[in-house]
Protein backbone atom coordinates (compact mmCIF):
# COMPACT_ATOMS: atom_id res chain seq x y z
CA UNK A 1 0.00 0.00 0.00
CA UNK A 2 1.23 3.65 -0.82
CA UNK A 3 -0.50 6.14 1.13
CA UNK A 4 1.33 9.06 -1.18
CA UNK A 5 -0.60 11.04 -3.67
CA UNK A 6 0.82 12.32 -6.73
CA UNK A 7 1.17 16.15 -7.22
CA UNK A 8 -2.18 16.12 -9.70
CA UNK A 9 -4.08 14.74 -6.96
CA UNK A 10 -3.32 16.97 -4.30
CA UNK A 11 -3.50 19.68 -6.79
CA UNK A 12 -7.34 18.76 -7.47
CA UNK A 13 -7.78 18.55 -3.76
CA UNK A 14 -6.91 22.16 -3.21
CA UNK A 15 -8.75 23.01 -5.93
CA UNK A 16 -11.75 21.69 -4.56
CA UNK A 17 -11.03 22.98 -1.24
CA UNK A 18 -11.27 26.56 -2.64
CA UNK A 19 -14.25 25.90 -4.15
CA UNK A 20 -16.26 24.66 -1.38
CA UNK A 21 -14.87 27.05 0.72
CA UNK A 22 -17.53 29.33 -1.39
CA UNK A 23 -20.34 27.31 -0.77
CA UNK A 24 -21.15 28.15 2.84
CA UNK A 25 -22.12 31.71 2.68
CA UNK A 26 -23.66 33.70 5.29
CA UNK A 27 -26.94 31.69 5.85
CA UNK A 28 -25.41 28.28 6.39
CA UNK A 29 -26.85 28.77 10.64
CA UNK A 30 -30.31 29.82 9.20
CA UNK A 31 -30.41 27.00 6.64
CA UNK A 32 -29.46 24.46 9.23
CA UNK A 33 -32.06 26.17 11.79
CA UNK A 34 -34.28 26.06 8.97
CA UNK A 35 -33.95 22.46 7.59
CA UNK A 36 -33.35 24.46 4.24
CA UNK A 37 -32.17 22.53 1.12
CA UNK A 38 -29.79 24.76 -0.97
CA UNK A 39 -30.33 24.02 -4.55
CA UNK A 40 -28.01 26.75 -5.81
CA UNK A 41 -25.25 24.99 -3.77
CA UNK A 42 -26.02 21.42 -5.60
CA UNK A 43 -26.04 23.07 -8.77
CA UNK A 44 -22.37 25.03 -8.28
CA UNK A 45 -21.54 21.71 -6.85
CA UNK A 46 -22.87 20.28 -10.24
CA UNK A 47 -21.28 22.74 -12.50
CA UNK A 48 -17.98 22.31 -10.91
CA UNK A 49 -18.39 18.55 -11.46
CA UNK A 50 -18.65 17.15 -8.23
CA UNK A 51 -21.48 14.86 -8.95
CA UNK A 52 -19.30 13.33 -12.36
CA UNK A 53 -16.52 11.99 -10.23
CA UNK A 54 -18.49 8.71 -9.97
CA UNK A 55 -19.52 8.28 -13.41
CA UNK A 56 -17.25 7.36 -16.79
CA UNK A 57 -16.41 11.05 -18.74
CA UNK A 58 -18.66 9.56 -21.59
CA UNK A 59 -21.51 11.04 -19.75
CA UNK A 60 -20.38 14.32 -19.12
CA UNK A 61 -18.24 16.89 -19.87
CA UNK A 62 -15.68 16.76 -17.66
CA UNK A 63 -12.46 14.53 -17.37
CA UNK A 64 -12.12 10.93 -15.84
CA UNK A 65 -11.93 10.81 -12.16
CA UNK A 66 -10.76 7.58 -10.97
CA UNK A 67 -11.84 6.45 -7.54
CA UNK A 68 -8.35 7.45 -5.20
CA UNK A 69 -8.85 10.99 -6.40
CA UNK A 70 -12.36 11.27 -5.98
CA UNK A 71 -12.36 10.02 -2.36
CA UNK A 72 -9.50 12.35 -1.29
CA UNK A 73 -11.33 15.17 -3.42
CA UNK A 74 -14.18 14.61 -0.95
CA UNK A 75 -11.97 14.49 1.93
CA UNK A 76 -11.31 18.30 0.44
CA UNK A 77 -14.82 19.45 0.44
CA UNK A 78 -15.72 17.93 3.90
CA UNK A 79 -12.74 19.81 5.14
CA UNK A 80 -13.64 23.37 3.16
CA UNK A 81 -17.31 23.27 3.49
CA UNK A 82 -18.46 23.49 6.75
CA UNK A 83 -22.59 22.36 5.42
CA UNK A 84 -21.65 18.79 6.30
CA UNK A 85 -25.76 17.77 5.00
CA UNK A 86 -24.80 19.03 1.64
CA UNK A 87 -21.34 17.00 1.63
CA UNK A 88 -23.67 13.56 2.85
CA UNK A 89 -26.23 14.54 0.12
CA UNK A 90 -23.73 14.68 -2.86
CA UNK A 91 -22.03 11.60 -1.89
CA UNK A 92 -25.41 10.00 -1.13
CA UNK A 93 -26.44 10.04 -5.02
CA UNK A 94 -22.75 9.81 -6.14
CA UNK A 95 -22.45 6.01 -4.61
CA UNK A 96 -25.50 4.68 -3.75
CA UNK A 97 -27.34 5.78 -6.83
CA UNK A 98 -24.95 6.59 -9.67
CA UNK A 99 -22.62 3.82 -9.24
CA UNK A 100 -24.90 1.27 -9.37
CA UNK A 101 -26.13 2.13 -12.73
CA UNK A 102 -22.41 2.79 -13.51
CA UNK A 103 -22.03 -0.82 -12.95
CA UNK A 104 -25.37 -3.00 -13.03
CA UNK A 105 -27.92 -0.16 -15.73
CA UNK A 106 -28.07 -1.00 -19.57
CA UNK A 107 -26.64 1.25 -21.86
CA UNK A 108 -30.76 2.89 -22.09
CA UNK A 109 -30.94 3.50 -18.29
CA UNK A 110 -27.09 4.77 -18.20
CA UNK A 111 -28.04 7.40 -21.33
CA UNK A 112 -31.38 8.06 -19.87
CA UNK A 113 -29.62 9.00 -16.10
CA UNK A 114 -26.33 9.37 -15.39
CA UNK A 115 -25.48 12.49 -17.81
CA UNK A 116 -28.80 14.87 -15.99
CA UNK A 117 -27.24 13.17 -12.23
CA UNK A 118 -23.76 14.58 -13.49
CA UNK A 119 -25.23 17.68 -14.88
CA UNK A 120 -27.58 18.82 -11.60
CA UNK A 121 -30.53 18.48 -14.12
CA UNK A 122 -32.17 15.46 -12.00
CA UNK A 123 -31.31 14.66 -7.98
CA UNK A 124 -31.93 10.81 -7.27
CA UNK A 125 -32.60 9.03 -4.20
CA UNK A 126 -31.54 5.55 -2.84
CA UNK A 127 -34.63 4.21 -0.99
CA UNK A 128 -34.14 1.07 1.02
CA UNK A 129 -35.30 1.73 4.63
CA UNK A 130 -39.15 0.96 5.59
CA UNK A 131 -40.68 1.26 8.49
CA UNK A 132 -40.38 -2.16 9.86
CA UNK A 133 -37.40 -2.63 8.28
CA UNK A 134 -33.88 -0.68 9.01
CA UNK A 135 -30.94 -2.78 9.97
CA UNK A 136 -33.22 -6.15 8.72
CA UNK A 137 -33.71 -5.69 5.73
CA UNK A 138 -34.57 -9.44 4.87
CA UNK A 139 -38.16 -8.29 6.27
CA UNK A 140 -38.42 -5.86 3.33
CA UNK A 141 -42.42 -5.40 2.78
CA UNK A 142 -42.18 -3.31 -0.06
CA UNK A 143 -43.20 -5.42 -3.46
CA UNK A 144 -43.05 -5.29 -6.90
CA UNK A 145 -45.27 -7.72 -8.30
CA UNK A 146 -44.98 -8.93 -11.90
CA UNK A 147 -47.74 -7.40 -14.01
CA UNK A 148 -47.93 -7.85 -18.17
CA UNK A 149 -45.60 -4.95 -18.99
CA UNK A 150 -43.86 -5.09 -15.98
CA UNK A 151 -44.65 -4.72 -11.77
CA UNK A 152 -47.05 -3.23 -9.41
CA UNK A 153 -45.02 -1.28 -7.19
CA UNK A 154 -46.85 -0.75 -3.50
CA UNK A 155 -45.35 0.02 0.08
CA UNK A 156 -43.39 3.19 1.75
CA UNK A 157 -39.72 3.72 1.87
CA UNK A 158 -38.93 5.65 5.22
CA UNK A 159 -35.61 8.26 6.06
CA UNK A 160 -34.98 8.65 2.73
CA UNK A 161 -32.40 11.32 2.00
CA UNK A 162 -33.09 13.92 -0.72
CA UNK A 163 -36.81 12.38 -1.20
CA UNK A 164 -38.35 15.55 -0.80
CA UNK A 165 -36.69 17.10 -3.52
CA UNK A 166 -34.78 14.10 -5.82
CA UNK A 167 -36.74 13.35 -9.22
CA UNK A 168 -35.74 9.77 -9.22
CA UNK A 169 -34.73 7.03 -7.20
CA UNK A 170 -33.39 3.35 -6.79
CA UNK A 171 -36.04 1.46 -4.77
CA UNK A 172 -35.58 -1.72 -3.39
CA UNK A 173 -38.99 -4.14 -3.33
CA UNK A 174 -38.89 -7.94 -3.35
CA UNK A 175 -40.70 -9.77 -6.36
CA UNK A 176 -41.79 -12.56 -3.69
CA UNK A 177 -41.59 -12.48 0.03
CA UNK A 178 -40.74 -16.05 0.43
CA UNK A 179 -37.80 -16.03 -1.51
CA UNK A 180 -35.84 -14.03 1.35
CA UNK A 181 -33.46 -12.31 -0.17
CA UNK A 182 -33.04 -13.76 -3.09
CA UNK A 183 -36.33 -11.92 -3.90
CA UNK A 184 -35.31 -8.28 -3.20
CA UNK A 185 -34.68 -6.65 -6.90
CA UNK A 186 -33.74 -3.17 -7.54
CA UNK A 187 -35.52 -0.71 -9.91
CA UNK A 188 -35.37 3.16 -10.99
CA UNK A 189 -38.23 4.80 -10.47
CA UNK A 190 -39.04 8.49 -11.62
CA UNK A 191 -40.78 10.26 -8.82
CA UNK A 192 -43.36 11.93 -11.13
CA UNK A 193 -45.05 8.61 -11.40
CA UNK A 194 -48.80 7.68 -11.06
CA UNK A 195 -49.12 6.09 -7.62
CA UNK A 196 -45.90 7.27 -6.14
CA UNK A 197 -46.18 10.21 -3.38
CA UNK A 198 -42.97 12.19 -1.78
CA UNK A 199 -43.92 12.71 2.04
CA UNK A 200 -42.98 16.15 3.60
CA UNK A 201 -39.69 17.00 4.85
CA UNK A 202 -39.21 15.52 8.21
CA UNK A 203 -37.48 17.70 11.46
CA UNK A 204 -34.02 16.35 12.51
CA UNK A 205 -31.70 16.32 14.93
CA UNK A 206 -28.68 17.10 12.49
CA UNK A 207 -27.56 16.86 8.88
CA UNK A 208 -30.71 19.48 8.35
CA UNK A 209 -29.59 21.23 5.05
CA UNK A 210 -30.29 17.45 3.21
CA UNK A 211 -33.90 16.85 3.43
CA UNK A 212 -35.48 13.24 4.08
CA UNK A 213 -38.88 11.91 4.19
CA UNK A 214 -40.83 9.10 3.01
CA UNK A 215 -41.57 7.75 -0.34
CA UNK A 216 -44.81 5.98 -0.34
CA UNK A 217 -46.15 3.84 -3.45
CA UNK A 218 -49.85 2.79 -4.65
CA UNK A 219 -50.39 0.57 -7.28
CA UNK A 220 -47.31 2.04 -9.49
CA UNK A 221 -46.87 0.83 -12.12
CA UNK A 222 -42.80 0.56 -13.79
CA UNK A 223 -41.60 -0.98 -16.74
CA UNK A 224 -39.51 -3.99 -17.13
CA UNK A 225 -36.77 -1.88 -18.58
CA UNK A 226 -36.54 0.08 -15.14
CA UNK A 227 -35.04 -2.90 -13.17
CA UNK A 228 -31.63 -2.69 -12.34
CA UNK A 229 -30.13 -5.97 -12.93
CA UNK A 230 -31.95 -8.98 -12.49
CA UNK A 231 -34.33 -10.19 -10.70
CA UNK A 232 -33.11 -10.71 -7.03
CA UNK A 233 -30.29 -9.46 -7.10
CA UNK A 234 -30.98 -6.24 -5.25
CA UNK A 235 -28.85 -6.91 -1.57
CA UNK A 236 -26.16 -8.03 -3.70
CA UNK A 237 -26.29 -4.70 -5.50
CA UNK A 238 -26.46 -2.61 -2.65
CA UNK A 239 -24.01 -4.20 -0.43
CA UNK A 240 -21.70 -3.99 -3.00
CA UNK A 241 -21.73 -0.38 -3.25
CA UNK A 242 -22.00 0.43 0.40
CA UNK A 243 -18.30 0.06 0.66
CA UNK A 244 -18.08 2.45 -1.70
CA UNK A 245 -20.26 5.20 0.06
CA UNK A 246 -19.01 4.43 3.40
CA UNK A 247 -15.02 5.25 1.63
CA UNK A 248 -16.44 8.68 0.20
CA UNK A 249 -19.34 9.85 2.94
CA UNK A 250 -16.60 9.01 5.35
CA UNK A 251 -14.06 10.75 3.55
CA UNK A 252 -15.79 13.76 3.81
CA UNK A 253 -16.51 13.32 7.55
CA UNK A 254 -12.64 12.51 7.94
CA UNK A 255 -11.98 16.25 6.57
CA UNK A 256 -14.10 17.91 8.95
CA UNK A 257 -12.84 16.35 11.45
CA UNK A 258 -9.09 17.72 10.02
CA UNK A 259 -10.94 21.00 10.14
CA UNK A 260 -12.42 21.11 13.53
CA UNK A 261 -9.10 19.71 15.13
CA UNK A 262 -7.65 23.13 13.52
CA UNK A 263 -10.14 24.70 15.19
CA UNK A 264 -9.93 23.64 18.27
CA UNK A 265 -6.21 24.20 18.30
CA UNK A 266 -6.57 27.56 17.17
CA UNK A 267 -9.04 28.25 19.97
CA UNK A 268 -7.27 26.86 22.78
CA UNK A 269 -4.31 28.74 21.74
CA UNK A 270 -6.32 32.04 21.85
CA UNK A 271 -8.56 31.77 24.93
CA UNK A 272 -7.16 32.17 28.64
CA UNK A 273 -8.29 31.39 31.62
CA UNK A 274 -6.56 32.24 34.94
CA UNK A 275 -3.51 34.17 32.98
CA UNK A 276 -2.46 31.58 30.27
CA UNK A 277 -3.94 29.82 27.66
CA UNK A 278 -6.33 26.96 27.80
CA UNK A 279 -4.40 24.74 25.63
CA UNK A 280 -1.46 24.70 28.91
CA UNK A 281 -3.84 23.48 31.01
CA UNK A 282 -3.48 19.01 30.97
CA UNK A 283 -7.51 18.67 30.81
CA UNK A 284 -7.84 20.77 27.56
CA UNK A 285 -4.81 19.44 25.94
CA UNK A 286 -5.20 15.82 26.50
CA UNK A 287 -8.65 16.08 24.69
CA UNK A 288 -7.13 17.76 22.00
CA UNK A 289 -4.44 15.17 21.73
CA UNK A 290 -7.38 12.09 22.05
CA UNK A 291 -8.80 14.42 18.71
CA UNK A 292 -5.61 14.17 16.33
CA UNK A 293 -5.44 10.36 17.36
CA UNK A 294 -8.83 9.36 16.13
CA UNK A 295 -8.26 11.60 12.95
CA UNK A 296 -4.80 9.84 12.28
CA UNK A 297 -6.31 6.19 13.01
CA UNK A 298 -9.40 7.02 10.83
CA UNK A 299 -7.50 8.41 8.43
CA UNK A 300 -5.25 4.94 7.79
CA UNK A 301 -8.55 3.27 7.56
CA UNK A 302 -10.11 5.00 5.05
CA UNK A 303 -7.07 4.97 3.33
CA UNK A 304 -6.33 1.24 3.32
CA UNK A 305 -10.54 0.71 2.00
CA UNK A 306 -9.95 2.99 -0.47
CA UNK A 307 -7.02 1.53 -1.98
CA UNK A 308 -8.68 -1.97 -1.77
CA UNK A 309 -11.74 -0.93 -3.59
CA UNK A 310 -9.32 0.63 -5.68
CA UNK A 311 -7.25 -2.39 -6.70
CA UNK A 312 -10.50 -4.76 -7.00
CA UNK A 313 -10.37 -6.55 -3.81
CA UNK A 314 -13.18 -6.84 -1.32
CA UNK A 315 -13.34 -5.05 1.74
CA UNK A 316 -16.06 -5.69 3.65
CA UNK A 317 -14.54 -6.24 6.92
CA UNK A 318 -12.26 -3.29 6.40
CA UNK A 319 -15.13 -1.01 5.58
CA UNK A 320 -16.98 -2.22 8.41
CA UNK A 321 -14.09 -1.54 11.22
CA UNK A 322 -13.77 2.05 8.81
CA UNK A 323 -17.08 3.13 9.31
CA UNK A 324 -17.20 2.06 12.87
CA UNK A 325 -14.28 4.14 14.09
CA UNK A 326 -14.78 6.57 12.13
CA UNK A 327 -18.33 7.29 12.81
CA UNK A 328 -17.78 6.47 16.55
CA UNK A 329 -14.36 9.20 16.65
CA UNK A 330 -16.18 11.94 14.36
CA UNK A 331 -18.93 11.82 16.94
CA UNK A 332 -16.15 11.48 20.21
CA UNK A 333 -13.84 14.55 19.09
CA UNK A 334 -17.47 16.49 18.49
CA UNK A 335 -17.94 16.50 21.78
CA UNK A 336 -14.38 17.20 22.85
CA UNK A 337 -14.48 19.97 20.32
CA UNK A 338 -17.87 21.60 22.59
CA UNK A 339 -15.86 21.01 25.98
CA UNK A 340 -12.63 22.68 24.89
CA UNK A 341 -14.72 25.93 23.31
CA UNK A 342 -17.45 25.88 26.64
CA UNK A 343 -20.25 27.85 26.85
CA UNK A 344 -19.15 29.27 22.86
CA UNK A 345 -19.07 25.66 21.35
CA UNK A 346 -22.91 25.40 23.24
CA UNK A 347 -23.86 28.57 21.22
CA UNK A 348 -25.60 27.55 17.42
CA UNK A 349 -24.09 31.28 16.33
CA UNK A 350 -20.75 29.73 16.37
CA UNK A 351 -21.54 26.37 14.55
CA UNK A 352 -18.81 23.99 16.85
CA UNK A 353 -22.10 22.61 18.21
CA UNK A 354 -24.03 21.47 14.40
CA UNK A 355 -20.70 19.32 14.22
CA UNK A 356 -21.81 17.63 17.27
CA UNK A 357 -25.43 17.06 16.00
CA UNK A 358 -24.34 16.39 12.56
CA UNK A 359 -21.78 13.61 13.45
CA UNK A 360 -24.37 11.25 15.52
CA UNK A 361 -26.15 10.60 11.83
CA UNK A 362 -22.76 8.67 11.12
CA UNK A 363 -23.48 6.45 14.55
CA UNK A 364 -26.68 5.50 12.04
CA UNK A 365 -26.74 5.80 8.53
CA UNK A 366 -25.18 3.25 5.66
CA UNK A 367 -25.76 0.67 8.73
CA UNK A 368 -25.45 1.65 12.32
CA UNK A 369 -22.66 0.89 14.87
CA UNK A 370 -23.91 -2.11 16.28
CA UNK A 371 -24.74 -3.81 12.63
CA UNK A 372 -20.76 -3.22 12.12
CA UNK A 373 -19.77 -4.75 15.18
CA UNK A 374 -21.94 -7.66 14.46
CA UNK A 375 -20.39 -7.70 10.68
CA UNK A 376 -16.94 -7.83 12.34
CA UNK A 377 -17.75 -10.45 14.72
CA UNK A 378 -19.54 -12.56 12.23
CA UNK A 379 -16.33 -12.73 9.83
CA UNK A 380 -14.02 -12.79 12.57
CA UNK A 381 -15.93 -16.51 13.01
CA UNK A 382 -18.24 -15.71 16.24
Amino acid sequence: MDFSWTDEQLKFRAKVEAFASQLDGNDLIERDRESRFSSANWQRCADFGIQSMSVPAKYHSGDETDFLTAMLAMEGLGYSCRDVGLAFALNAQMWTVQLPVVHAGTEAQQQRYLPRLCDGSLIGAHAITEPETGSDVFAMKTTATPCDGGYRLNGTKRYVSLAPVADMALVFATIDASLGRWGVTAFLVDLDSDGCRRGEPQYKMGLRTVPIGDIEFDNCFIEVAARLGEEGSGLSLSNSFLEWERCCILASQLGTMQRQLEDTIRFARKRKQFGKAIGKFQAVSHRIADMRLRLETARLLLYKVAWLKHSGQPAMLEAAMLKLHLAESFAASSLDAIRVHGGAGYMSENGVERDLRDAVGGLLYAGTSDIQRNIIAGMLGL
